[in-house]
């Protein structure tokens, strides 16, 4: 890791003060707000906790949702939602009608994986999640729809199929007035059943209603895509398959191409039996600039530790060489998972606004009742050129204050980052002690970040991947249903 500063002496000096603590980042003068928390008290769910956050942003509203009263075989009590409508400052909460049994009045025994889009062309929010019965098929993906700003929400509209099991839903909407597909909305998941086969859907009326499951041309399999839409109305899906890939539509979703290959993955398994994985964070820029970032091994000695990586594209075909962001010096025994990336939709290019929510461990060598988890964060302001130092958000948390899952202790498969005004936003668990057997997880925002436009800046240029070793990348079991085979990488 370098640091690149201005010409003055004051820059010069800071660069120097920074890089005499480079293993561990800033605590940061932000303040953290609570926006939900896990009211309920019914089995079998494990409460209070709340997991597994997405958010989005459109002008000064947003809306994030998550899983609330987290099951331990699979899915949540309740999907919970939380609205600003005044870019962050206050919040409204509340959980989703009609969806759960635990939350009442839904058909569901438990809803898993929310995300969250807007659709501009007919002013809905929309939250899709996977709907989980204990036995039986049910629809492989569900989406509540709010017409007043996220602040109440409808029963949920079916998408797809009915199947014993579904993994991994995603949504988003294409809001670009100029696209020939302005107001077209797509969710991708996909099916445990077929191991892992890809599916998405189209609406094309504000997620009333969903078109026939399509697959991609060559009927891929993977796991965790993230659609994304870019100014022309081409849609990439940045997927974790073999490696990490993308596929695309040009078309509105009336097709989609085969994956091609971003990367290949090469990743630490995260210890303390916490549930992670190299699965993507994708974010778009104002210009169509793709992003999409993992936790991956290459730049560390002997695969000891994750940084946290990224690749580019313009198109969804071509994409850029792997590049690490500089968290901090590579010989650091920090390890860095679950990343949440969120671009300045104002921004592009060099001047392109980034910024990543992300969880660590201050040391990647630790044991369920030793390792120390933090929350950070870390932007750039030159589209990944240079990085400002990170701050520490969050922690330390015993992984002993975290609910269980079928993969692992959790505090979610991924977070997120959202921009309001140039403002970034993110959305995470954070779990302070337990009280007897009662957890103590809820949903936070940080309050004060911003992306700085002068001062040192922390660059990885000339960093080069060591080795082509890697643990064993695990197949995750789904939140209910048959497990498909287990995708191999090398091993170390």
């Amino acid at each position: 890791m370098k640091f690149i500063s201005s010409a003055s002496p004051l820059a010069c000096l800071v660069a120097f003060i920074l890089s005499l603590s480079l293993s561990f980042p800033a605590r940061a003068q932000v303040s953290l707000t609570e926006i939900s928390s896990d009211p309920f008290t019914v089995p079998p769910g494990q409460h209070a906790t709340e997991v597994e956050p997405h958010v989005l942003a459109n002008s000064t509203t947003l809306v994030s949702a998550f899983q609330t009263g987290r099951i331990a075989p699979g899915g949540a009590t309740a999907i919970g939602w939380s609205t600003s409508t005044d870019g962050g400052s206050t919040w409204t909460k509340g959980f989703l009608p009609g969806l759960t049994t635990g939350n009442g009045g839904g058909p569901f025994n438990a809803a898993s994986d929310p995300a969250v889009a807007y659709d501009a062309k007919h002013a809905v929010w929309l939250i899709s999640s996977l709907p989980i019965v204990n036995s039986g098929t049910t629809t492989a993906v569900v989406v509540s729809r709010s017409t007043d700003g996220g602040l109440t929400w409808g029963n949920p509209v079916d998408v797809g199929p009915a199947v014993n099991s579904s993994d991994k839903n995603w949504i988003v909407c294409d809001s670009t007035s100029t696209s020939p597909f302005y107001g077209n909305c797509y969710v991708e998941w996909d099916n445990p059943d077929s191991g892992d086969e890809i599916m998405m859907s189209t609406s094309i009326d504000g997620g009333m209603t969903w078109g026939t499951a399509t697959t991609t041309a060559n009927r891929a399999t993977g796991i965790g895509g993230q659609p994304l839409v870019q100014p022309n109305g081409t849609v990439v899906v940045p997927i974790e398959t073999t490696g990490i890939s993308a596929y695309t539509s040009t078309n509105g979703g009336a097709s989609w191409s085969a994956p091609v290959r971003v990367s290949n993955i090469q990743a630490h398994t995260d210890e303390g039996g916490i549930r992670s994985g190299p699965l993507p964070s994708a974010a778009v820029d104002g210009a169509g600039t793709v992003y999409v970032v993992w936790e991956d091994c290459r730049f560390r000695s002997k695969c000891s530790t994750n940084d946290l990586v990224y690749s580019t594209s313009t198109d969804g075909a071509h994409w850029t060489a792997v590049t690490r962001i500089p968290i901090d010096a590579t010989t650091s025994t920090v390890d860095h998972f679950i990343p949440g990336i969120g671009i300045d939709p104002a921004t592009s290019g060099a001047t392109a606004h980034v910024a990543v929510h992300y969880y660590y461990y201050s040391k990647s060598s630790c044991a369920k009742s030793t390792c120390q988890l933090y929350v950070g964060y870390i932007s750039s302001p030159n589209g990944g050129s240079t990085w400002n130092a990170p701050l520490s958000l969050a922690g330390p948390m015993s992984l002993g204050s975290l609910p269980n899952s079928q993969n692992g202790l959790m505090v979610g498969d991924y977070i997120a980052t959202a921009f309001t005004s140039g403002v970034p936003h993110g959305v995470f668990a954070v779990a302070a002690a337990k009280s007897g057997t009662t957890f103590n997880e809820a949903m936070y925002t940080a309050q004060g970040l911003s992306v700085p436009t002068r001062g040192a800046q922390l660059s990885s240029a000339g960093d080069k991947p060591l080795h082509h070793l890697s643990d064993k990348i695990e197949r995750e079991l789904p939140e209910r249903g048959i497990v498909p085979p287990s995708r191999k990488a090398a091993k170390k």
